[in-house]
């Protein structure tokens, strides 16, 4: 069901105009919009709407995806939705070639809280790489990588970043998020109790201390990208026809960072060690190589293994965020108990010690 304030949104004379903003409709009118499905995901609602014309309209979509925030949630999903809504139109706008799916319209009310996104219907040429839990064949995993390293090859040290594009984290801010970071350890150890063992805590605590001296790695600004910030495999859509056409979906939680972030979420948090020591290095190796080739150098292979490792290490504290957001324990403790089992295989507590 659509809320009442996102009604405007799916109105055949709104629509008309927006499609014409973004070049895909001529003199024809949207004349009837029909809503094929609709399911709500943790976060978000998804909308598939059906798009007839009253002409002839080659270049229009027949079916548009309307995405908005969870009926739910939202007041705490408008920051998402917002972050969501400015990638689209600071990042998606301006970058060369296709890492997202296309965007008609981008929308956002900070008074009501209310956003939405009319976005490329990539229903029928797209497939999700693997269906959650299980993880993608190596095959599909070296497209994934591949079409990421070409991404944060176009943002790689980009002159647009922190000024037309996103913001660097100055000493106020940094302050802030440390902060915060202290007091979400502080609610998840309570939640946690027993199950948190100590020693886990003891890593937390040594990363909280070492934190100021783990960000410098950021506050060189050098070798930083844009960072999907949420790349599991229900957010990897690729093409169905084999092609190379690789997608990502829901882009509310990029920002400014190590590339590597991005591929430790994808194979720290998500896989198991027995998977993880078959392709990790092979999928590290090929998307240095996949940087190299677009341009990107002054970045070898032993800086991404030292970048892989701190990010690995930084996202101990992703539980601890979706268990902040509320997201459900079945993700959250899962992903707990891979990112330290990924931890010790590589070595990671040597960095706080």
């Amino acid at each position: 069901m659509i809320s009442k304030p996102l009604l405007q949104a799916i109105d055949p004379e709104h629509l008309t105009e927006a499609f014409r903003r973004a070049g895909v409709l001529g003199n024809a009118q949207v004349a009837d919009v029909v809503v094929e499905s609709s399911r709500a995901t943790i976060l978000s609602q998804i909308t598939r709407l059906h798009l007839a014309y009253d002409s002839d309209a080659p270049d229009a979509p027949r079916s548009v995806i309307l995405k908005t925030g969870h009926p739910d949630r939202l007041e705490d999903g408008w920051g998402g939705g917002c972050q969501e809504v400015a990638f689209y139109t600071q990042v998606a706008s301006v970058a060369p070639g296709r890492f997202a799916p296309r965007c008609l319209e981008a929308h956002g009310d900070e008074e009501t809280k209310t956003w939405h996104l009319l976005l490329e219907d990539l229903t029928d040429t797209h497939v999700v790489a693997a269906s959650w839990p299980l993880p993608p064949t190596m095959e599909r995993s070296a497209a994934i990588v591949e079409a990421l390293a070409q991404f944060h090859a176009r943002w790689w040290d980009n002159p647009r970043l922190c000024k037309s594009v996103g913001a660097w984290a100055n000493a106020a801010a940094t302050t802030r998020y440390l902060e915060n970071l202290a007091e979400k350890f502080e609610q998840f150890t309570n939640r946690l109790g027993d199950n948190l063992p100590r020693e886990r805590c003891r890593l937390y605590e040594q990363l909280l201390d070492a934190a100021p001296r783990l960000l410098e790695r950021h506050h060189t600004r050098r070798n930083l990208t844009i960072v999907h910030g949420d790349l599991h495999v229900l957010n990897s859509f690729l093409p169905r026809d084999g092609g190379d056409d690789v997608r990502f979906l829901d882009c509310d939680s990029w920002r400014i960072g190590a590339a590597s972030a991005d591929l430790a979420y994808m194979m720290a948090i998500h896989w198991y060690p027995d998977r993880r020591a078959r392709l990790e290095r092979p999928l590290l190796d090929r998307y240095h190589a996949t940087l190299a080739s677009h341009g990107v150098d002054g970045y070898d292979r032993h800086a991404l293994e030292d970048d892989y490792r701190l990010s690995v290490l930084w996202h101990i504290t992703t539980p601890m965020d979706q268990a902040a957001y509320n997201i459900p324990p079945v993700i959250w403790w899962n992903n707990l108990e891979r990112v330290f089992l990924a931890v010790d295989d590589l070595g990671c507590r040597d960095l706080v010690s």
